[in-house]
């Protein structure tokens, strides 16, 4: 029997999640399983990666195949590299503390990376806000400017009229 690692999916339409299961490679994709290992889900920035790491690398260690987008996920979780490390054990090139040493290594790595991404993400929409805010400012400047001006040009206005009015009773009582 066949044994995959892929991807079930779950969630509404436009809207989908996943979730990562160990199945027969003849079963439908959203058929029957042998167990669950974990969640994807690529709807939110950066995409959310809940899976049990000891079952999936004791399902690959056991000859599970995963499924390319499968494989990308577990790659990034570190699951690919810690089975990479011990398949080296196993042949006698390192041993189980240089596969801790260099694991811890490349976690903390990948941690940096991950939180340098959040951060940059954080960043990236506090300046759209920023900017939002001051095209916001600018246009209500604008418009107040505007009608300060219309409001200007209406008081002069009245202005102008009133002073040949006040010349014509001027006028008429002259000639009375």
């Amino acid at each position: 029997m066949a044994v995959k690692i892929r991807l079930q999916r779950h969630g509404k339409k436009d809207a989908a999640f996943f979730h990562v299961v160990v199945a027969d490679g003849r079963a439908p994709r959203d058929g029957k399983f042998i167990e669950k290992l974990g969640v994807y889900n690529p709807n939110s920035n950066p995409a959310t990666i809940d899976i049990n790491f000891d079952s999936t690398l004791s399902w690959l260690m056991k000859g599970a195949q995963p499924t390319d987008t499968c494989r990308a996920i577990l790659s990034y979780k570190g699951v690919m590299m810690k089975k990479h490390l011990l398949e080296g054990v196993k042949k006698g090139a390192l041993t189980e503390a240089q596969v801790e040493q260099k694991f811890s290594k490349w976690l903390e790595e990948k941690a940096g990376k991950i939180v340098g991404k959040q951060d940059k993400l954080k960043s990236a929409d506090t300046k759209k806000a920023s900017d939002k805010f001051k095209a916001e400012t600018a246009s209500k400047d604008a418009k107040a400017a505007k009608i300060a001006a219309k409001n200007a040009a209406a008081e002069a206005a009245p202005a102008v009229e009133e002073a040949p009015a006040a010349d014509a009773p001027a006028t008429d009582e002259a000639s009375a």
